[in-house]
């Protein structure tokens, strides 16, 4: 699934991996994020922090030609209100994503997998 931009000069095309990517490495630079978990998270385990490699895994997205839906699967740090990290990382990342990539993000679903305490 790729996204699709029309621009006068022709069009353009956006690989899934390459938004995935970007909005991933988005989210963990957002104050309270730790990381991003495993999509999905099954059978009531711990949740593991991906490595900056594999943050794709914590993101999920539908693009349909210029919109994009976005999941996000994160690990939170102890003590911070949910809903205010919720609320920076959905405004960040809609930003940032709606500028890098010209398209317009119509949809920002956020699951906390897990709470850790950071030293």
């Amino acid at each position: 699934m790729k996204g699709t931009i029309i621009s006068k000069l022709g069009q353009i095309e956006i690989s899934s991996d390459v938004i995935a990517a970007y909005a991933g490495t988005t989210a963990v630079e957002c104050s309270g994020i730790v990381g991003m978990a495993k999509v999905p998270m099954k059978g009531g385990g711990f949740a593991r922090i991906l490595k900056k490699e594999s943050l794709t895994k914590g993101v999920s997205l539908v693009i349909n030609g210029s919109e994009i839906e976005l999941d996000f699967h994160v690990i939170i740090a102890y003590g911070v209100s949910i809903r205010a990290v919720a609320d920076n990382l959905m405004e960040n990342v809609r930003y940032k994503l709606e500028e890098f990539t010209g398209m317009k993000v119509l949809k920002i679903r956020i699951y906390v997998e897990g709470v850790r305490v950071i030293d």
